[in-house]
């Protein structure tokens, strides 16, 4: 048995009829269709079939941060592991922490498991599926044909790509699963060469056939740019990361939004958006609540005096909180607005009261003075700073479910891609990793090497699931120094705990990779290879 049957692949009809009725929140996407017309050879066989089946593929790619599992962990489990973020508890405490998704049998790996290796190999299957049907139907004209293929081949690459940073030992095929190969087994991971031939021919393909724009939430030619210039970069094809990024930036219609404060205002939808998931309230298809927010907003509302506001993050309930090391990165520069309510929250005021409007303080900061003094616990779970990002302005504040839209990609990850790639080949990075800061009122770098870059990146991107790939990409040595130095928080909260919670006491080499769980290593051939140090 293989991969793709676990996936259920011989039963894709099925499963994308059931997904047409919701698969969008944007009308542009989808017009109705009578039930009586909707079957497998509606599907394959016809323009708008397929085109419908592009639609589920954005509803597929959703259904990750839509997932309820364990406070919708799809959304927040890569960011929990990383140098940046202090993880305090819940079950995704325990995973940020190197205490569960470090074992193939581990209820943590089987999470994973549903989230990531199920779901993306879910999408490439069905992305590969359309590809196949497109590529033979008569009667398309070429342009809609190529357009279908386009998108269908990006969301195959995101896919895969996904896969392979996250667990490094994949599997990648074009065939679609047939009564004929169903049951053939897989004995060997693909090589990297094998995973990144296919990436690069799927983004080139999508990056050919797509438009600079298109109605939000669909990907364009810029969002496969992008992620063309992000394989570059794990490649080590500095040449090529750096033409993508830089042709992104200067050719299309993209650019930075004026000031942090909007970056993640409103919708999402604004001119340095690249992709943005899309979920609107009150509408079939707009997707589900999930607690996405929720999980890096502290408790702030329990203290007297001051209740859950959108102003200051929503409820929340202090799963995931910026650590020491990121706030020290913000604060190198006193101008630096990404801390100043706009990405994080640093001061929390009270809203009723005789003291209204005034700061809360009844906890102390953690300092380097008298540490054993301060009520870690709760400064941790009521005052401590929050991340702001996933936040927005309509959401409820009586409750810890929202639905909002979710900014994957953006054009400033471009600009600091474009830094990077040209520090490490030829020309000038200051212009594009001095852009971002410009944008946040930073002083300008004068220097921008390996270290300065990954802080920028800290600054600008922190908790929005990138950190942990860029540190596996830029090596062992890079990662482990990292997340042995800054993750979590250090001595200061097992103060009132013990060592175990301590991730950079935790952390190991091999978990540089997750482990692939052992549910989905049961369904491979007996000589599929588990990742390094899980066996």
């Amino acid at each position: 048995m293989t991969t793709k049957d676990f996936y259920n692949r011989t039963k894709f009809c099925l499963l994308l009829i059931m997904t047409l009725g919701f698969a969008v929140s944007c009308e542009e996407f989808l017009e109705e269709q009578p039930s009586t017309i909707i079957d497998s050879n509606y599907i394959y066989t016809t323009e708008e079939g397929l085109k419908s089946g592009v639609v589920s593929l954005y509803k597929i790619n959703r259904d990750r941060y839509d997932n309820s599992i364990e406070d919708y962990m799809g959304g927040v489990l890569i960011p929990s592991r990383s140098d940046l973020a202090f993880n305090r508890s819940g079950y995704l405490g325990l995973i940020g922490r190197y205490e569960r998704a470090v074992s193939p049998v581990d209820l943590g790996a089987n999470f994973a498991s549903s989230l990531f290796w199920k779901h993306y190999y879910n999408l490439a299957n069905k992305a590969t599926d359309i590809i196949n049907a497109a590529e033979v139907i008569e009667g398309v004209d070429d342009e809609i044909r190529n357009k279908i293929i386009a998108e269908a081949k990006f969301f195959r690459a995101e896919a895969y790509f996904y896969l392979y940073r996250m667990y490094n030992n994949i599997y990648v095929t074009t065939e679609s699963t047939t009564v004929d190969n169903a049951f053939n087994v897989i004995d060997a991971k693909s090589t990297d060469d094998e995973v990144f031939a296919l990436l690069n021919s799927d983004l080139t393909f999508a990056i050919d056939n797509l438009e600079w724009t298109d109605t939000f939430g669909r990907v364009t030619k810029g969002t496969a740019k992008h992620v063309k210039a992000k394989v570059a970069m794990w490649q080590g094809d500095w040449t090529e990361a750096k033409n993508q990024a830089v042709s992104l930036i200067e050719e299309g219609p993209h650019s930075l939004v004026e000031n942090t404060a909007d970056v993640f205002a409103g919708d999402r939808n604004h001119a340095e958006a690249l992709f943005v998931v899309q979920s609107q309230n009150d509408v079939l298809g707009g997707g589900d609540n999930t607690m996405i927010n929720a999980n890096f907003v502290t408790q702030y509302f329990q203290i007297p005096g001051i209740e859950a506001n959108v102003e200051q993050g929503g409820r929340g309930f202090s799963r995931i909180l910026p650590n020491l090391y990121l706030l020290g990165l913000l604060d190198e520069d006193p101008n630096d607005t990404r801390n100043d309510d706009t990405y994080l929250r640093l001061e929390y005021f009270y809203t009723s009261g005789d003291n209204i409007g005034e700061k809360i303080d009844i906890y102390s900061p953690i300092t380097d003075t008298d540490p054993e003094g301060n009520d870690y616990a709760r400064y941790y779970q009521r005052l401590h700073p929050s991340c702001l990002k996933y936040a927005q302005e309509d959401d409820d504040p009586e409750s810890y479910l929202q639905r909002s839209n979710i900014l994957v990609y953006r054009l400033a990850e471009t600009y600091l891609i474009a830094a990077e790639a040209i520090m490490r080949s030829n020309g000038d990075p200051l212009p594009y990793i001095n852009a971002v800061r410009n944008r946040a009122k930073a002083a300008d770098l004068t220097v921008a090497d390996e270290q300065a870059i990954l802080d920028e990146r800290a600054r600008e991107l922190a908790f929005e699931g990138q950190r942990f790939f860029t540190l596996k990409r830029m090596g062992q040595n890079v990662i482990n120094r990292q997340m042995r130095t800054y993750a979590g928080d250090g001595k200061y909260f097992p103060a009132n705990f013990n060592g175990s919670k301590d991730p950079r006491i935790n952390w190991m080499d091999h978990f540089i990779n997750f482990p692939i769980a052992q549910i989905d290593l049961d369904l491979l051939g007996p000589n599929y290879p588990q990742n390094e140090g899980y066996n």
